[in-house]
């Protein structure tokens, strides 16, 4: 149906008319913007509806997130107690006593979002899980995405308490003096090992995507229209495409297969249109998490009774924690460059990034893709150093970036994990947008919940979660980060032909919100509230969206079960990881 959308004011994101009155819509798309007599005349039948908004935007986007893996972990029947909901350790173990008296006694147990630097507690072993569940099949995640830990009724349920296995490639098991397992495990291969038995338990009992459902109203509810699967397998398709076909479904997926796959070159066919779920591009990973203490940096770790805390142990890490050895990472991209896919590469640390920018010179200029459109992408990078980003603009690479790391941790980052001249600008925003690198920026769904507008405020104002201002030399303007996180976002995701602005022939994806960025105070853009949102021009209904869900068929879904793991940027499959460089 024709409308005309309006609201108090229209931020555009076009430079060529940054502000207007309303928006007329036909079928999906945009035929005009300006002001309600301009749109009236493009579309003179067209019904007018008010959206009642302060201010409407082009819906965010999200160009780095796990929507169907993160709700899957962290919804019921999971606990999430990550800590913007568990500051403490005393607050996790309150969810935990919850989670033992709500449930029968022979149910596993799963838990996502312990971060020993934010809880400021060492890794929980076997032991000291056994003191608070007993006998009972019980795995806590890291938030991270890199670490587990179990009780010694797991342990016992893989037979490895009479057989302890030997390290994965890529990961490692904590042990006791003796070599039995202690109940930790560190990096993917391990770490998914070891809590097989409690995640095939629960998904196999669970509707496989009730969790999926309720993490897709959460980024809604944020204002995000468009978003990404950057740990994409095969077997997901079905549970994508289901929540593709929902009524009301309110968000567009961008899929990055992981290179992990055997199949993540293959082309990707499917009944839903493009424009709601396409594959776009391969997942690498570079290093680990900086939460963890496995980034690959050039700058020491500090010794700081928040690094010891949480078991992270001092010094320069160097290469040691990356996941390819160069040769390894070349010839992924050999394999893979030439196929059209683009190149998606979590690094976090300065060395890191250094080799992953050397790889990509060299499979660019290999491949004849210098000086092409490639947008070939680096994940998080919030221990980049001032001179790689240009290096990076160089070479056409652009930059998804998180916000979110300084926010939460930005206090730990300066002076407690890094001296102040790394920790402090940790999120180069501003050597970013100086370098014309693209920035998008990104929530890495569930290491942090979706809050876009958290994110704008974070860059303009430098403050972390505490209000502590950091690396102020590092702020965007506050145009600067509305484009992060619509048309950059869509210009990393490929789609900005289509989304990321509100112009004539794009998709009418839309954002209400309760005031207007620009008339609000910059430490409060993240507390105005959103008002909804609209996909190819209809208002979504999350009540329908989800009320929809609880019709789907779970028989259809079976490839979906066992996938209830945090995607969280890391290799969710448990198969053989890369060798680790030396």
């Amino acid at each position: 149906m024709d409308r005309i959308i309006t609201a108090d004011t229209v931020i555009t994101m076009d430079p060529h008319r940054p502000r207007a009155q309303a928006i007329a819509v036909s079928g999906e798309r945009i035929v005009a913007v300006g002001t309600l007599e301009e749109c009236r005349a493009a579309l003179p039948q067209a019904e007018v509806e008010d959206s009642g908004a302060a201010c409407l935007l082009p819906g965010f986007i999200d160009s780095h997130s796990h929507p169907v893996l993160s709700g899957m972990a962290t919804m019921p029947p999971a606990y999430w107690v990550a800590p913007w909901f568990c500051p403490t350790w005393d607050d996790v173990l309150a969810v935990f006593r919850r989670a033992i008296a709500e449930t029968d006694a022979a149910a596993p147990l799963s838990f996502f979002g312990f971060d020993g630097l934010l809880q400021q507690h060492e890794e929980p072993t076997a032991a000291v899980l056994d003191e608070i569940f007993g006998d009972r099949l019980v795995l806590v995640f890291g938030n991270s995405g890199h670490t587990s830990y179990v009780t010694s009724a797991v342990i016992r349920a893989l037979g490895w308490d009479r057989n302890p296995p030997a390290d994965p490639v890529g990961g490692f098991f904590g042990r006791t003096p003796d070599g039995a397992l202690d109940g930790r495990a560190t990096e993917v291969p391990a770490a998914m090992a070891l809590a097989e038995p409690v995640l095939s338990a629960i998904a196999g009992a669970a509707r496989p995507l009730q969790g999926a459902v309720e993490y897709y109203v959460l980024m809604s509810s944020a204002g995000i229209t468009s978003t990404s699967e950057l740990t994409y397998k095969t077997p997901l398709k079905t549970a994508y495409e289901t929540l593709a076909t929902l009524p009301s479904s309110p968000l567009r997926i961008t899929l990055y297969h992981m290179s992990t796959e055997t199949d993540c070159g293959a082309p990707f066919t499917s009944h839903v249109p493009p424009t709601m779920l396409r594959k776009q591009g391969i997942k690498l990973w570079a290093d680990g998490s900086p939460w963890v203490g496995n980034v690959a940096m050039s700058a020491p770790y500090l010794d700081t009774p928040a690094t010891r805390a949480a078991g992270i142990s001092p010094g320069v890490t160097g290469e040691r924690p990356m996941n390819y050895t160069r040769s390894q990472l070349d010839a992924l991209l050999d394999a893979h460059a030439a196929e059209g896919w683009q190149m998606a590469f979590h690094v976090n640390g300065d060395i890191g990034l250094d080799i992953v920018l050397d790889a990509f010179a060299r499979a660019l200029d290999t491949h004849g893709l210098s000086g092409t459109d490639h947008r070939w992408r680096v994940e998080h990078i919030g221990g980049a150093r001032h001179d790689q980003f240009s290096r990076m603009a160089a070479l056409g690479v652009v930059a998804s970036m998180g916000p979110f790391q300084f926010h939460y941790w930005g206090n730990l980052l300066d002076g407690q994990m890094f001296d102040s001249a790394v920790g402090a600008p940790w999120q180069r925003f501003r050597d970013a947008f100086d370098a014309g690198v693209h920035p998008s920026f990104h929530n890495d769904g569930s290491v942090s919940p979706p809050t876009p507008l958290l994110n704008i405020q974070t860059a303009v104002t430098r403050r972390t979660s505490s209000g502590t201002v950091r690396g102020p030399e590092q702020a965007t303007t506050l145009d600067e980060a509305l484009r992060a996180q619509t048309i950059n976002g869509a210009h990393a995701l490929g789609c900005d032909a289509d989304a990321g602005s509100i112009e004539a022939g794009k998709l009418a994806d839309l954002v209400a919100l309760a005031a207007d960025p620009y008339t609000v105070a910059p430490e409060e853009i993240g507390a105005i509230a959103v008002l909804g949102t609209w996909l190819g021009g209809e208002r979504i209904d999350l009540d329908a969206f989800a009320a929809a869900s609880g019709q789907v068929d779970d028989a259809s879904l079976a490839a979906v079960r066992g996938l209830g793991v945090p995607g969280c940027c890391h290799h969710v499959a448990a198969v053989a990881a890369p060798a680790a460089a030396s």
